[in-house]
């Protein structure tokens, strides 16, 4: 059947420690354990969107080793359509994850094979594109892909989502008016708009911003305390189920596919928001980044506490 969300992104292998804290510049800390777990920014919401009921394809790149034949076979038994996920000579790539104790997290990125998502890529894979009806691009391959893949789905009348994640500085001005729905977190957001975003009132000042420069609608995460959605004409803050956290990794994955899981199965925005929310609420009582997503059934079957 034809994909109704199509990811656009990365596929890395998680290479997962957990410490008692995160350690300092020349430090050598004694861990609790280490795993490798199936992750990356674009496969993680392409498992968040399978599992949380979207037909799924993804567009992305692994290399030539254990690693990438590990990836695709995550995304395989998601059901997802891999039809457009290249093997290229290059290592896969990969994440070194150091989790503390409080659950908060410190991640080294080594891009590998997917650095090698170029624009013709995204051009050889178009039909791909065209049986979409929600594009989900991330910034873990190059910005000129992104930049052209935001474009043509946008051209082809897709619902547009960008995670700007990871984000160090302001995007490229051209690429706002593709964007329908521009979900940062709050340093994301600082980033991107150059505003400090601490707060639920600075927050909306940079939820402006981002509207000011051309995004269509801006929904800012902002961790336990929920998630801030603005289109320009006002905001709705929508507060975040409480869950004790254990490990926080691909919890902004989990919002982001779960969100266009719903918004492909025809929810409103709002009802789209709150999905997302608990079933990134579920993700952070469990360790690893896809083994952590939960199921629509699981969503469905939450109690709030």
């Amino acid at each position: 059947m034809p994909a109704n969300v199509v990811v656009i992104g990365s596929l890395n292998m998680d290479l997962v420690t957990r410490a008692p804290r995160l350690p300092r510049g020349g430090e050598t800390l004694i861990g609790h354990s280490f795993a490798t777990v199936s992750g990356g920014k674009g496969a993680n919401q392409a498992v968040a969107a399978a599992r949380l009921g979207a037909k799924v394809a993804m567009i992305g790149c692994v290399g030539n080793d254990d690693y990438g034949v590990q990836l695709r076979d995550a995304l395989l038994a998601e059901h997802i359509d891999c039809q457009a996920v290249s093997v290229v000579e290059d290592s896969s790539g990969v994440a070194l994850i150091v989790v503390d104790d409080n659950s908060q997290n410190a991640i080294v990125i080594v891009a590998g094979a997917n650095g090698a998502m170029t624009e013709a890529v995204i051009d050889r894979f178009d039909a791909v594109l065209q049986a979409a009806d929600v594009v989900i691009c991330q910034l873990e391959i190059p910005d000129a892909t992104v930049g052209h893949a935001l474009k043509r789905a946008r051209e082809l009348g897709k619902t547009v989502i960008l995670n700007p994640a990871p984000a160090s500085r302001p995007l490229p001005a051209d690429w706002f008016a593709s964007i329908d729905y521009l979900i940062p977190n709050e340093s994301e957001a600082a980033a991107l708009s150059g505003l400090a975003v601490d707060s639920l009132q600075s927050a909306e000042t940079a939820a402006t911003q981002l509207i000011a420069m051309g995004a269509g609608k801006v929904i800012v995460t902002l961790g336990a305390q929920g998630s801030l959605f603005a289109n320009g004409n006002g905001f709705e803050h929508f507060p975040a189920p409480t869950v004790k956290a254990l490990d926080t990794t691909a919890a902004g994955d989990t919002f982001v596919g779960g969100f266009a899981a719903a918004l492909a199965n025809g929810k409103s925005e709002a009802e789209a928001i709150r999905y997302g929310q608990i079933a990134a609420a579920l993700s952070v009582t469990r360790a690893g980044a896809q083994p952590s997503i939960p199921t629509m059934s699981e969503v469905q079957a939450f109690k709030p506490a």
